[in-house]
């Protein structure tokens, strides 16, 4: 029997699904403009990401952190490690701390409701799925990109029928209610800077719902210890 929970979500996601209607890929300086803040300081972050790959600091693997995603997180036997900094309005103090220039530009845009450095392993895929909640986007940077052998980034992200490959310092923002699946077609880790934020431009219940959830789910996070 679906729980109580199961039930809101699929209601609050058909709510907005019937008021809402993007496309997978969105344009960056319309929704998201402080993206190209993070873009311009890319090799900054990327040599704050390396750091913490190949420091003495645990990564822990996305189902560790979050059980209910194993489906996705825990099915080939490679690991997909995040490094959280921030959890829908949660900052992780000891985190931020390894990686202080990505938290000052984290700390000057209010709109990231949560924030993952993203260590997918050599060969991970992360099967099809959709997000839950189309009151955020998806934002990406890919940080350390490794090339297939006919010279095009080998981290393949699959979203809504469309194939896209990011390389050092590209960036894409997306609606993960769309149904997308990763691979990692080579023997490196690749790395990105995953950034959740707020939805523009939605109509005002919209907006005060999506305010609500995302409250609501930051409770949630600093009940579990993060912040």
């Amino acid at each position: 029997m679906d729980s109580l929970y199961e039930l809101s979500s699929r209601a609050i996601r058909r709510l907005y699904d019937a008021r809402i209607n993007t496309p997978p890929v969105l344009d960056l300086d319309t929704c998201f403009p402080d993206g190209r803040r993070f873009q311009n300081a890319w090799e900054v972050i990327r040599g704050e990401a390396m750091a913490i790959l190949e420091g003495a600091q645990p990564i822990p693997r996305f189902h560790e952190i979050m059980p209910a995603q194993a489906e996705i997180s825990a099915t080939d036997g490679r690991d997909w490690r995040m490094f959280l900094l921030r959890v829908y309005g949660q900052d992780i103090a000891s985190n931020q701390a390894h990686c202080p220039f990505l938290s000052e530009l984290l700390a000057a845009c209010p709109d990231v409701l949560s924030a993952t450095l993203s260590f997918l392993a050599p060969h991970k895929h992360i099967p099809r799925h959709c997000g839950p909640f189309r009151g955020i986007l998806r934002y990406q940077l890919n940080l350390e990109a490794p090339l297939a052998d006919d010279g095009r980034p080998a981290a393949v992200l699959w979203l809504a029928g469309e194939e896209h490959r990011l390389g050092n310092g590209e960036q894409l923002l997306w609606d993960d209610t769309y149904p997308h699946e990763v691979w990692n077609h080579c023997e490196q880790t690749r790395i990105a800077l995953l950034l959740d934020v707020h939805r523009p431009g939605m109509p005002l219940d919209l907006r005060l719902l999506s305010s609500a959830v995302t409250k609501g789910v930051g409770m949630v996070a600093r009940w579990r210890g993060y912040g």
